[in-house]
């Protein structure tokens, strides 16, 4: 049997996988603090990441920063469960009818590639400034993973599975939902994950861009045009938002894997 079999047959455990991620970021971490400290970086740009973490880890205690913290993971969330709630109905229409799919192609590829960021001045001023402006910033750019993630889990339903079910007399709706989301719920769940992920950028984006408020963002703005700029907060505030989405795409990995077990085998035997 061949080494590449091997691997395949005997995967790596979740103790080891996290082992290798861990061992890979205290080597980018001893990294920075090489540069740093022998000056191969300037300290005022670059401060050792020893200083950045324990400025992280004061901030941890900030009840000013918690406040700015909490600020942006109601804008996060908020943003995120609206934009699921839009997208996975909006996704099994058009993955289900064609008709509507083809009348609406040209709008939806005309506003998927625009910048979110790029709208801001113009829901700024529609709506106005605050948390309305980010979630629905976050709404926009979040949509577009699970809305063609859910299109994309249709199209790959089993068409035998579809048909049998129509034999029996069932209706395009009972096909839908005893079959078609189902089948195509894997695809949606990772869909909703990357989503997570550019949720958290656009929060963040939103409130830095925007420089008002509350929020990780406007804390990383004021800490920028600072004279001088605090780099050490800068960097500690990147910290957290950096280890929040490390630890959201674990637990929606963990998640996923739990819930679909069935598909990972399916993909596992495909491979």
């Amino acid at each position: 049997m061949s080494a590449q079999v091997l691997s395949r047959a005997r995967p790596a455990s979740a103790a080891t996988r996290w082992s290798r991620r861990a061992a890979g970021a205290l080597a980018f971490a001893a990294l920075i603090e090489l540069l740093s400290r022998t000056g191969l970086a300037d300290p005022q740009f670059l401060p050792p990441a020893t200083e950045i973490v324990g400025r992280a880890v004061t901030l941890l205690f900030d009840p000013a920063f918690g406040a700015h913290a909490l600020t942006s993971l109601l804008a996060w969330a908020i943003g995120l469960g609206l934009a699921a709630v839009i997208a996975v109905p909006l996704g099994l229409l058009l993955g289900s009818v064609p008709i509507i799919d083809a009348a609406t192609r040209s709008v939806v590829e005309f506003l998927r590639p625009i910048p979110s960021v790029a709208l801001i001045p113009l829901v700024a001023l529609v709506i106005g400034t605050g948390l309305q402006l980010r979630v629905t910033l976050v709404v926009y750019a979040s949509l577009w993973p699970i809305l063609y993630n859910t299109m994309y889990g249709l199209r790959g339903v089993d068409p035998l599975a579809k048909e049998s079910l129509r034999s029996y007399g069932f209706g395009r709706l009972a096909v839908l939902l005893r079959v078609s989301l189902p089948s195509s719920a894997p695809f949606i769940t990772t869909g909703f994950r990357l989503a997570a992920g550019v949720a958290l950028i656009l929060t963040v984006s939103t409130e830095i861009v925007a420089g008002r408020g509350e929020g990780i963002g406007v804390f990383i703005f004021f800490a920028g045009i600072a004279v001088p700029a605090r780099m050490v907060d800068i960097l500690a505030g990147v910290f957290w938002v950096g280890l929040f989405g490390v630890l959201v795409n674990a637990l929606l990995v963990a998640a996923e894997r739990r819930a679909f077990r069935w598909h990972h085998a399916q993909l596992g035997e495909r491979a």
